[in-house]
């Protein structure tokens, strides 16, 4: 039962920290206003009929604090990377100076930034979700070693340290957020 009890554990703190990754992935899409190749991230440029990410073509590196540079492999796709930029949203402009592309990443405004500030609230709310779900599967789990004889006792314990997982996770979540929380709102 103890065996099993630990799995539990070990799977419950492996899911979670894949939650974590995946927030912090989230939040480095949110830009604070600082240069940052993986603001482009999710950008996807047409390449011989398909969809490629932006990074599979072209080298993005930080001019400075406000300027991105992206020098495509091939000068034949500065057309297409400029208008993958463009598509993405991203409130970018692209310029165009035949041998790469120069991105000034305007400054924010305190709208914008109180915006973004919910966007990564939402992304940390979603992330304490996907770690109360795991919490609850655990838990679920547990519950089915009770069925097969584990004690009133052992179960109580079980329960106790999930929880205490659960809560050393969402206190990592909260402490990324307001890590971001204070870099957007740096000017």
């Amino acid at each position: 039962m103890i065996e099993d009890l630990n799995m539990i554990y070990e799977d419950l703190k492996s899911s979670n920290e894949k939650k974590i990754e995946h927030f912090k992935s989230e939040l480095s899409k949110i830009r604070a206003g600082k240069a940052s190749p993986s603001m482009l991230s999710g950008v996807m440029i047409e390449y011989y009929e398909a969809l490629t990410p932006l990074q599979q073509v072209a080298n993005v590196s930080v001019m400075d604090a406000r300027t991105l540079t992206v020098q495509p492999w091939e000068k034949s796709l500065l057309n297409d990377i400029a208008k993958g930029i463009i598509d993405s949203n991203l409130g970018l402009n692209p310029q165009n100076n035949g041998e790469q592309l120069i991105i000034s990443i305007p400054p924010l405004t305190e709208e914008r930034r109180r915006d973004l500030v919910k966007k990564a609230k939402a992304e940390s709310e979603n992330a304490k979700i996907g770690i109360r779900n795991h919490r609850k599967d655990a838990l679920d789990l547990i519950k089915e070693l009770k069925n097969e004889g584990l004690s009133e006792d052992m179960m109580k314990d079980a329960e106790s340290e999930v929880q205490s997982i659960t809560n050393d996770f969402s206190t990592k979540i909260d402490n990324h957020f307001e890590v971001k929380e204070k870099d957007i709102m740096t000017v």
